[in-house]
């Protein structure tokens, strides 16, 4: 993202998926990383990759889903976990509150800094909690999804 402070992104592209595999408790990374990968190969290549979720699941560093799209991605792309919910106990994970939220949103981060990250996430145009940018993106998917 050239511009963190950007209300609307630079482009938009869309891919259909089929057999996506079904939900693994415990192994989520495994039906939402095709997915990812399949969206992310339709751009160029990135200095950052943001995502809703976490990068890391704990304070050892045990990967979640952006733990393991950064594994895929030859670690040559930061990538920024933007979670909604808390896990755990999330110590190793930065709270940041955004507009008038009381409510944090969780970051984490590799490849990068991860407070270095928690103040680019900061920086998201927007007024709520949720950037909107990642809000936009998180609709699109869901009417996508329910719409076809």
């Amino acid at each position: 993202m050239r511009n963190w402070e950007a209300a609307e992104p630079r482009e938009e592209k869309f891919v259909h998926l089929n057999g996506i595999a079904p939900y693994e408790p415990g192994s989520f990374y495994r039906r939402e990383l095709p997915c990812l990968l399949a969206c992310i190969n339709l751009f160029a290549p990135a200095d950052f990759i943001v995502i809703d979720g976490y990068v890391s699941l704990d304070s050892a560093g045990t990967p979640g889903l952006g733990g393991h799209l950064y594994d895929a991605l030859p670690r040559k792309t930061a990538v920024i976990g933007v979670a909604k919910t808390k896990f755990k106990d999330a110590a190793w994970a930065i709270p940041i509150l955004r507009g008038t939220s009381r409510t944090p949103l969780y970051i984490t981060a590799i490849g990068i800094d991860a407070a270095d990250a928690a103040n680019r996430v900061r920086q998201m145009h927007g007024n709520n909690r949720m950037p909107t940018i990642l809000k936009r993106t998180d609709r699109l998917c869901r009417d996508r999804l329910v719409g076809g």
